[in-house]
């Protein structure tokens, strides 16, 4: 099978076989490494510290992370040689295997804020009610998930969000 970013020729093996070690990490991660990637690429160095922390969860080796690091310096550095956009390049790298993202539809929220109830006298808190429609890429539908959370994991979860919006910028 021919692929565009690699000039219309077929992917090379050691890319193949190192798919697999992409597919452990998560859709956002692996985008944090490729921004390292790229910081490299365009002579800015690799923080290799940051790469580390971002695996660390799938319990890569050195030897792991070497082949993410190359075969990612490969992907993108082809991509921008045989000027592939980035809707193609998801595609293909998803025939080889990576895993397709799921999006965001929508979000709802509801808060309450009991008072008291006839187990406690007084109450207090506030809770959020949160539910997020997840767009399945692969399926075309959209599954509903429902969360209540207390006043501080919402805190919590907001500033998280925050951060995560914050670092999707720097790729765009």
């Amino acid at each position: 099978m021919r692929f565009r970013f690699c000039g219309d020729l077929d992917c090379p093996d050691w890319v193949l076989a190192e798919i697999s070690t992409l597919a452990k990490i998560s859709s956002v991660k692996l985008k944090l490494i490729c921004v390292q990637v790229l910081k490299d690429l365009l002579g800015e160095g690799i923080d290799y510290a940051k790469i580390l922390k971002l695996t660390s969860d799938a319990k890569f080796e050195s030897g792991d992370v070497k082949a993410t690091i190359a075969v990612l310096n490969f992907i993108l550095s082809s991509a921008a040689k045989h000027n592939v956009d980035s809707e193609s390049l998801s595609s293909e790298l998803q025939q080889l295997g990576l895993p397709k993202v799921n999006r965001l539809d929508s979000v709802s929220w509801r808060v309450d804020y009991t008072f008291g109830s006839s187990e406690l006298r007084q109450v207090n808190e506030p809770v959020v009610h949160l539910k997020l429609n997840i767009r399945d890429v692969g399926k075309g539908g959209s599954e509903p998930v429902a969360m209540t959370l207390s006043a501080e994991k919402f805190r919590v979860l907001l500033a998280e969000l925050k951060q995560a919006h914050a670092l999707m910028k720097t790729l765009d």
